[in-house]
């Protein structure tokens, strides 16, 4: 159940970290990053790990993207 979760928790994020990429919305990070880390907290509560490591890869994406951007360092 939690990997579910996860999943569709990690599926928004994604959404969100696509339309983040484009110029002018980049500071969608600032609520994807914590929506990913709170999707891998279910995933790692659940048995299986496709969830994590979809919110894990969002969260890779995110903070990438806000480094690039110049609103993280």
């Amino acid at each position: 159940m939690f990997n579910l979760l996860s999943l569709v928790i990690g599926g928004f994020a994604l959404c969100g970290a696509i339309l983040a990429f484009f110029p002018f919305l980049g500071w969608m990070n600032w609520a994807i990053v914590p929506l990913a880390l709170m999707g891998a907290g279910f995933g790692i509560v659940s048995k299986a790990d496709s969830g994590r490591r979809l919110n894990i890869f969002v969260l890779v994406v995110g903070i990438f993207r806000l480094i690039i951007g110049g609103g993280l360092f």
